[in-house]
């Protein structure tokens, strides 16, 4: 038995390559007509494999009996369309080129299917993404201005009281009105204005509202205000132009209110009892003691991610690149996937809020966001090419270790992804240590910031 004969290889192609812009490239390409007349006689042999014809085995079909039935255009359209993606793929190889995303072809599959005789030589272009290849003007002596979070002592005390507001006691009150901080526990009817129309969801036979401003539309909890146990009264509010329910935006609404009952919030002692009961903790110092050291380490956390992200946004100003179309499309799909998931955590139904038009609208909208976050990427690894930052193989393999003996036996990981998120995190951490050491940071303090602010508007 005589060997098969071997397919032709990349080697049998004429390659040369020329830059376009974004981050692109043509790769234009000459087929030898041997390869162009092989790849006619595969998709004979193809299509005669799949095709059924009466009288006929499947793949004993005659060539001639084949050709009149399906016609010589079909056949020579599959054979360039196999020719093309086999092509494009040793192209790849033999020129050693970092394509991304899917190629598009110099004028267009059917000029080029008009050009194509099997067993004639063929030139044919495609254009693609091509990896970027970011550099940086200067990566020392960056400056950076961060504004600075101080700790605030007073978040101890607003914290305290929340705890307190949440362990209260609502108890019923007698011989007075309703006053703001109250409870009411209310009946009320809602119709619109100008046209009499009841309110879709503006009526309740008992609700309890919080007498506090900005709980509901406004002039609703003002109407409240004042009134008595078995006091009814009608309230006209008007609901703002961003409200969420279209038909009530802008409109005029009149409230038929009636007032069952007031409650008070009777607030526990700030003592020890508090202090377990709120808490994991003995006493009120310790309690005290705990909220304080995580307010300062919630502190120097946004501090340092405040840094991080000046020194960055000062790495990006001395890039240089050209963001390919592919992997802007790639972050904006993340971003958006991101914005879904956090949407699902919400408990709110995807699928339906998700319509064509609003992904269309947030595609649109995010594409500065992730063209940022892109930027920010190619940066961070031009400064590892440029200063030679590695990882060692020991600090990968530790961390990777560590994080293993944390995660549950049952946990499907994947063991190549969770070392290349380590990698990447790492890489991370050491790349932003060195512009923290090799850059100059001024710090404004928020309260300054902010006074500057203040001043600027008195002046106007």
């Amino acid at each position: 038995m005589s060997p098969a004969a071997s397919p032709a290889t990349q080697s049998d192609l004429k390659v040369s390559t020329s830059p376009r812009p974004g981050s692109r490239m043509a790769v234009e390409i000459s087929v030898p007509a041997g390869r162009t007349q092989s790849s006619h006689e595969a998709a004979v042999e193809k299509l005669s494999r799949s095709i059924k014809l009466p009288g006929f085995r499947k793949g004993k079909v005659p060539r001639a009996v084949l050709v009149q039935q399906i016609g010589p255009v079909r056949i020579r359209a599959t054979a360039l369309e196999d020719l093309v993606d086999s092509v494009f793929r040793d192209a790849l190889r033999q020129a050693e080129i970092a394509a991304i995303g899917q190629p598009a072809l110099d004028g267009g599959f059917e000029a080029l299917l008009e050009r194509f005789e099997p067993g004639q030589e063929l030139s044919l272009t495609l254009e693609l993404d091509v990896e970027p290849t970011p550099t940086l003007k200067s990566t020392k002596g960056l400056k950076a201005e961060v504004e600075t979070v101080q700790f605030d002592a007073g978040r101890v005390d607003e914290l305290l009281e929340q705890s307190r507001r949440q362990l209260a006691a609502l108890v019923p009150v007698e011989g007075r009105a309703a006053a703001e901080g109250d409870v009411a526990l209310i009946s009320f009817t809602g119709t619109y204005a100008d046209n009499g129309e009841a309110i879709s969801g503006g009526s309740s036979d008992g609700m309890e509202v919080e007498l506090e401003e900005g709980r509901m539309i406004p002039g609703f909890v003002e109407g409240i205000l004042g009134m008595k146990p078995g006091d009814t009264k009608t309230v006209v509010c008007q609901f703002p132009d961003d409200y969420p329910q279209e038909d009530a935006a802008g409109r005029k609404a009149s409230f038929e209110i009636s007032l069952t009952e007031v409650k008070t919030r009777e607030l526990p002692d700030l003592d020890d009892a508090f202090a377990q009961q709120a808490s994991d903790k003995q006493t009120l110092a310790e309690l005290r003691a705990d909220l304080e050291e995580r307010l300062k380490d919630d502190a120097e956390r946004r501090n340092a991610s405040n840094r991080h992200d000046a020194l960055v946004a000062a790495l990006v100003e001395q890039l240089e690149v050209e963001l390919p179309e592919t992997l802007v499309q790639q972050e904006i799909v993340a971003l958006l996937e991101q914005t879904a998931g956090q949407l699902a955590q919400q408990g709110m139904d995807v699928k339906k809020l998700f319509t064509p038009q609003l992904i269309q609208s947030l595609r649109e909208t995010s594409r500065p966001e992730a063209e940022d976050r892109l930027k920010r990427s190619l940066a961070l690894k031009a400064l590892a090419v440029a200063e030679g930052i590695e990882l060692a193989d020991d600090e990968i393999n530790a961390k990777v270790k560590e994080l293993s003996r944390n995660l549950s036996e049952t946990a499907n990981i994947d063991p190549n992804r969770l070392r290349a998120a380590v990698q990447d995190d790492l890489m991370r951490e050491k790349l932003l240590e060195w512009l923290e050491t090799n850059s100059t940071i001024s710090e404004k303090a928020a309260e300054a910031k902010a006074a500057t602010k203040t001043a600027s508007k008195a002046k106007a």
